[in-house]
């Protein structure tokens, strides 16, 4: 089954150029590196300039397990430094687009 992710992350102000720098790397090698995401997603808080949210959208429990395999991933887990607390993660089930050509990988 496909898998949702909602994390919200609290950046160090004065670190925000080191993690936007991390946040990219991994969100954009998700999407071009590996098969089984088919969605990664950055999204800033529009009132806490220092709050942030990923959707990432997985095949299923093994597209995760590569994702954190990933070499991308290990630049995001080497900037832990720059959070302003712990991580927060809500996991899901996409229900709809039910479509399953709507989440196949796009050029």
């Amino acid at each position: 089954a496909m898998i949702a992710i909602w994390v919200k992350v609290r950046i160090k102000a004065q670190m925000r150029a080191e993690i936007l720098k991390a946040i990219e790397v991994d969100a954009l090698g998700s999407e071009a590196d590996e098969e089984g995401c088919v969605r990664f997603n950055v999204l800033q808080d529009t009132s806490d300039e220092n709050l942030y949210y990923f959707y990432e959208v997985y095949k299923d429990e093994a597209a995760r397990a590569a994702h954190r395999a990933a070499p991308h991933y290990q630049v995001w887990k080497a900037a832990a430094h720059t959070l302003d607390g712990p991580t927060e993660r809500m996991e899901a089930m996409p229900v709809f687009p039910a479509d399953p050509g709507y989440w196949a990988k796009r050029d």
